[in-house]
């Protein structure tokens, strides 16, 4: 008995030693816990990686716990108890790769985020932006990609996630937002307005009056004259050059506003729901001109009803430029 009782005394130490005594990598590690995985196998997979000692430690834990145990990708990087390990595979502690969109960028610019984030190379990214554009197709029959419709968020994605499936997400997240706006009908001009609205002004408060001056120019067929929508064209040419020269304005590309009345053909960004509602509805006033900040958020834009007082805004506007630039 006494013999016995020993070895029931040794079994038990040895298990609280394999379970409470901190074991595993001192750098990362990934263990991809495939959608069925039993308990047995995501512990062979464990123990093969280095996480835990021993592969019973944990089905131990597991019979104790009788959590259920959730697929996905999961980090480790520095030594953890069996009981720790555990409890993130049963919360679904699933590693994941933050990726923001900012409101105003175009899908150019989120290739390169995607990139960087190493979730696709960037031609990956703007090939899905054009392929699929059946996913709102409903919204925008013509649309040639989804420019405009992959909003602006912080999404957390999966190491192992494809680009349909990125643009898919923002996709989604776009249609909610429509949703709350209650955005369904004339949903390709409202968005292409709204693109306009989103890379004219860093100001909420100025976009509803951005919008009014593109709806009353549209309605006197008149050029548009916004130099983002230029330099969209250029990105799309591939001839973008990081500023906009005099030479740039005559070139001749469908987003050429300079040149050509009317809309763009499509957005020339993904625009957030400030600019989205302003679009929407904007405000009915007698403005046909404007003298955008640019993107700081401390200036104001300079409306004007008609081109003389439109031009002395722009010789004031140059004029406080010059001074704050002799400072």
């Amino acid at each position: 008995m006494l013999v016995l009782l020993l070895v029931l005394v040794l079994a038990g130490g040895a298990a609280a030693w394999l379970i409470f005594t901190p074991y595993g990598p001192e750098t990362e590690t990934f263990v991809d816990v495939a959608p069925g995985s039993s308990a047995v196998r995501i512990g062979r997979q464990l123990e093969a990686a280095g996480v835990v000692r021993s592969r019973y430690a944990f089905d131990l834990v597991r019979w104790i716990r009788h959590g259920t145990l959730h697929a996905g990708m999961y980090r480790f990087d520095h030594p953890a108890t069996v009981a720790e390990v555990y409890g993130r595979i049963a919360r679904g502690d699933v590693f994941t790769i933050a990726l923001t969109v900012p409101e105003g960028a175009n899908i150019f610019d989120i290739a390169a985020r995607v990139q960087q984030a190493r979730l696709g190379t960037r031609q990956d990214f703007l090939d899905a932006a054009v392929s699929q554009t059946e996913l709102v197709v409903d919204l925008d029959p013509g649309a040639k990609s989804l420019e405009g419709y992959l909003f602006p968020d912080t999404y957390r994605f999966s190491p192992k996630v494809t680009t349909i499936q990125l643009v898919a997400a923002m996709v989604k997240r776009f249609r909610v937002a429509a949703a709350q706006l209650g955005l369904s009908e004339n949903v390709h001009q409202v968005v292409t307005i709204a693109s306009l609205v989103e890379r004219e002004t860093a100001v909420d408060a100025e976009r509803p009056l951005v919008a009014s001056v593109i709806e009353n120019r549209l309605a006197r067929n008149m050029p548009l004259n916004i130099d983002p929508t230029v330099i969209y064209g250029l990105e799309a040419a591939g001839h973008w050059r990081g500023a906009i020269y005099e030479s740039d304005l005559a070139r001749d590309t469908p987003y050429n506003t300079y040149l050509h009345a009317g809309l763009t053909p499509g957005p020339v960004c993904n625009p957030g729901i400030p600019s989205l509602r302003a679009a929407i509805d904007p405000p009915k006033t007698n403005y046909f001109y404007f003298v955008a900040a640019g993107t700081n958020a401390q200036g104001h834009s300079l409306f004007a009803e008609t081109l003389d007082e439109h031009n002395r805004n722009v010789a004031n506007y140059r004029k406080a430029q010059k001074k704050a630039g002799e400072r």
